[in-house]
């Protein structure tokens, strides 16, 4: 979260599942997969990127599907 202004030591925080910020932070994952699915289909409708141009964007497309899924299956755990 920043830096603890008693001790100066930098402070963390651990999301309560279900709770505010876990939500704000699967928000933010779909925010970041929805751009990168614009980013995607916009190199892909272009058709003139070579197969290593298009294999650069299989990683972040694997991220992105896993935070995905984590977050739709999160509440059935």
């Amino acid at each position: 979260m920043g830096i603890d202004p008693l001790t100066g030591k930098e402070a963390f925080v651990v999301a309560q599942p279900g709770g505010f910020l876990e939500g704000l932070a699967d928000a933010r994952a779909i925010e970041a997969a929805t751009a990168l699915v614009a980013v995607v289909s916009a190199v892909l409708e272009g058709g003139k990127s070579s197969d290593a141009e298009l294999a650069v964007l299989v990683p972040a497309l694997h991220a992105a599907l896993e935070e995905c899924v984590a977050i739709m299956t999160a509440d059935r755990e």
